[in-house]
């Protein structure tokens, strides 16, 4: 299993396509077919996020604990906060909050995630 935690690529790649699926999903006519499966194929990525997630949390959390779990407990937020979306504007409900909450949990999780030991040091 050494192929989930040598390198952070899975991850990233399961949450870049999570996230593109998401607005995908998110911008898609409320009541097609097509955002159905696209929220169904969403709920794999989510899966495989958290997974890969858990999977780098275990292998690497000895480093600074006290932040891989911070940004496990944002990553799951957000995650949370992507499905809220989704299903209450399925509902014809109120989305903003949840949005504003989507986008303020995603930019802790990657500021933390390039924050930490294992994260892409962009100033080096």
């Amino acid at each position: 299993m050494a192929f989930l935690t040598d390198t952070t690529h899975l991850h990233i790649t399961t949450w870049v396509i999570g996230i593109v699926l998401f607005l995908v999903a998110a911008f898609m006519a409320k009541e097609s077919k097509g955002r159905k499966i696209t929220h169904m194929v969403l709920r794999l990525f989510y899966i495989l996020i958290v997974i890969s997630g858990l999977t780098l949390f275990v292998e690497h959390s000895s480093y600074d604990a006290m932040l891989y779990g911070m940004k496990f407990l944002f990553g799951i937020l957000t995650i949370g906060m992507m499905e809220m979306v989704l299903v209450r504007s399925k509902k014809q409900k109120p989305v903003t909050l949840f949005w504003a909450l989507f986008a303020v949990f995603l930019f802790v999780t990657m500021f933390l995630g390039f924050k930490l030991p294992v994260g892409i040091n962009f100033l080096a």
